[in-house]
């Protein structure tokens, strides 16, 4: 039997952030919001292997964007749609995001958004400390020369 309380409460504690940091992963508001969802259904389906797992929130966050990655490469060609913002601040960033390529975007997003370490995230993507570390410097590089100021308030004034 699944413990409803429990899953509830991870839900609470988690959907708001994992939701704002697939917005800035995805620039759309509404497709966040979808995959954010599905990632949860998904996760309760799952809730006795998913809340022994090291991180159920990193669980939740990369079926949120594996989904959402699916659902990018398969939109027709005639461009991504513009961004719904809640705020204009943040649609700057956001747009300065998506001009990252997208492991750049993720590993970005998810070191100073979510707060993962390195190392967290290269285990969470299957990739080297190395190049994650080199990820980073290269969307470092991009947005500081996009949103000078802006990107500084993101990283708290820190390189990666």
């Amino acid at each position: 039997m699944r413990d409803t309380a429990d899953f509830d409460a991870f839900y609470d504690a988690t959907s708001r952030r994992v939701l704002h940091q697939l917005y800035a992963l995805t620039g759309d508001l509404e497709r966040a919001g979808d995959c954010t969802q599905e990632a949860y259904a998904r996760a309760w389906r799952h809730w006795s292997t998913v809340s022994a797992a090291t991180s159920p929130e990193t669980w939740v966050r990369g079926t949120a964007w594996r989904l959402a990655s699916g659902r990018w490469r398969g939109r027709s060609r005639g461009g991504p749609k513009p961004p719904a913002s809640p705020g204009t601040g943040s649609a700057d960033l956001v747009a300065a995001l998506r001009r990252l390529p997208e492991k750049q975007r993720y590993a970005i997003v998810v070191r100073h958004l979510a707060g993962a370490a390195v190392r967290e995230i290269a285990a969470e993507t299957g990739t080297s400390i190395a190049t994650v570390e080199n990820r980073l410097a290269k969307a470092h590089a991009t947005l500081v020369r996009i949103l000078p100021g802006d990107f500084a308030v993101l990283t708290g004034g820190h390189c990666v």
